[in-house]
């Protein structure tokens, strides 16, 4: 049983940087685009223990939505397989190019007492993090890779509405699945 309970039928966002990845300069090397740069396999043991301790403090998503790059998309599976769900979407407005707002779309589509989950990059998600709860776009939160943000986003989905609940470092979740 988490121990952030939902008090009201309004949605929660869950949101996750994704899990160590090679180095960006190594993988460089190689030629291929960024957005196909993988985790590590030191970064896929964190993920499952940081997932261990995500289901304790946060409810099952319903969905989670993803960043198309490679390392999100393994983490979204990873927290999928690790809360027992198969609902993943790729979503175009989790690169990191991508205006926080663009994210509400896909959010408004969402049952509104819903857990949703959303795995990215940063500065993308602490930007998204501060827009949602400050109501400015400006990187005033971050997320560590493997990290993770409970936001209470109410009765309305816009700037400056939502509220934090809890942010933790991988260590944190670590210890609390332990």
């Amino acid at each position: 049983m988490p121990i952030c309970r939902k008090e009201t039928p309004e949605m929660d966002l869950l949101v996750i940087r994704h899990a160590i990845a090679m180095d960006r300069d190594e993988f460089a090397e190689t030629g291929q685009p960024d957005s196909e740069r993988p985790l590590t396999d030191f970064g896929r043991r964190r993920m499952r223990k940081n997932v261990r301790g995500l289901r304790r403090v946060a409810a099952t998503p319903e969905v989670i939505g993803t960043s198309p790059y490679a390392r999100a998309a393994e983490t979204a599976r990873m927290v999928a397989e690790g809360f027992g769900i198969e609902a993943v979407e790729t979503l175009d407005v989790l690169t990191p190019d991508h205006h926080p707002g663009d994210l509400l779309p896909w959010l408004s589509q969402q049952s509104r007492d819903a857990t949703v989950a959303i795995v990215g990059h940063e500065p993308h998600l602490g930007i998204l993090i501060t827009w949602l709860v400050g109501g400015i776009a400006s990187p005033n939160a971050e997320l560590k890779k493997g990290g993770a943000c409970l936001l209470h986003l109410g009765d309305r989905l816009e700037a400056g509405t939502a509220m934090m609940r809890w942010l933790l470092t991988p260590a944190h979740m670590r210890a609390i699945g332990d």
